[in-house]
């Protein structure tokens, strides 16, 4: 096959190129092989070019075996970690083995989806090994020791009550994820009153707030406007963020509840609402914060477990945000305490200025 036609083809193909002839030399690369392993490469001796060991070791198998060989190493792209998936299979010309076709596969997606997968099976497992645990425990005891023991068998029973109510909060959070996650690209185009919504989850959590003798406060304009949304997911949104201020802002503090109108959002690049939950408990450090809307995440397991938290809900928040083509912006000062700023789309702003859709 003609040089050129050899080169027209290779760089047709997306996924990085590159071909070695009979004499073990660079015989061609196409544009993404050259951006990737660099220019002026054509001729040198392929041991000089690419020199990860598996990969020579694939390359060799084909020269000996005349058979196609898979390898898999983890390289750089400048910061960032990237695993390629590599064949190398032998070319032919006229039936006649003429060199080695190398081609590289990013992976990286991939292996972080797996991983993904793997860390969220092992954080639901040992989520749900605790309570188990202790309900086998439990009712062994009752069954044995404590069978006549009235007032052993009623403090047993309401520590079971509670691990199964625990157990029955993550399949709810693990449901609701799933189901957030799959609605996520589909965009709500309801109109929603964000103001009748901030009333209602604060009557609601009222009574939490007096428990813990906290001072619950709502500050909203005298016209608030309405928001793109699904009003059952944005009820859940600030139900969770409201309910977190209360219970880890700390005992006898104040949360204060505020929503105002902006003309522009940079975070936007239009038009929105700003509502802010503003709790003055004891701060959240600056190295916690860019993780707190991981699953499973927890700056106090023991203290967030007390508290009847899964470890799920600002992971839920983060996705009904997203399918809002919203922001949330979370800010604290140790010793001084947090804010969560959600900021959303006016009802109407202009769909064509959301260059992220």
């Amino acid at each position: 096959m003609d040089s050129s036609d050899l080169n027209a083809i290779l760089n047709a193909v997306p996924l990085p190129l590159v071909t070695i002839t009979l004499d073990e030399r660079i015989g061609a690369m196409n544009a993404s092989a050259s951006a990737m392993l660099g220019d002026n490469l054509l001729g040198r001796h392929y041991l000089t070019v690419l020199r990860q060991p598996a990969l020579l070791a694939a390359i060799e198998h084909v020269f000996s075996e005349r058979k196609k060989s898979e390898t898999r190493y983890v390289g750089r792209d400048g910061e960032q970690e990237v695993c390629w998936e590599i064949l190398c299979g032998p070319l032919t010309e006229n039936g006649i083995f003429s060199g080695v076709l190398v081609s590289y596969t990013d992976v990286s997606a991939l292996q972080t989806a797996n991983q993904m997968r793997r860390d969220f099976v092992a954080n639901v497992s040992h989520e749900l090994r605790t309570p188990l645990t202790a309900l086998s425990g439990f009712i062994e005891t009752l069954r044995g020791a404590a069978k006549d023991d009235p007032s052993a068998r009623d403090r047993f029973l309401g520590i079971m009550e509670n691990e199964a109510s625990r157990m029955n909060r993550l399949v709810g959070d693990l449901l609701s994820l799933s189901k957030v996650e799959g609605d996520e690209r589909m965009r709500p185009t309801d109109r929603v009153d964000i103001a009748s919504v901030l009333r209602s989850v604060v009557q609601v959590l009222k009574p939490l707030a007096k428990d813990l003798g906290c001072s619950l406060t709502l500050n909203l304009p005298e016209s608030c406007d309405l928001v793109l949304g699904d009003q059952d997911q944005l009820q859940q949104v600030f139900t969770n963020l409201i309910e977190n201020a209360l219970k880890y802002g700390g005992r006898e503090k104040s949360v204060t509840v505020s929503a105002e109108t902006v003309s522009w959002d940079k975070s936007l690049r239009d038009a929105g609402v700003k509502i802010r939950v503003q709790d003055r408990g004891e701060g959240i450090a600056a190295e916690h914060i860019p993780r707190l809307t991981e699953r499973f995440y927890r700056i106090d397991g023991h203290r967030s477990r007390e508290m009847g938290g899964t470890g799920l809900g600002l992971a839920i928040v983060k996705h009904i945000i997203s399918r809002h083509r919203g922001h949330m912006r979370i800010t604290s000062t140790i010793g001084e305490g947090s804010c969560f700023t959600v900021t959303l789309r006016r009802q109407d702003a202009d769909p064509v200025s959301d260059i992220s859709d």
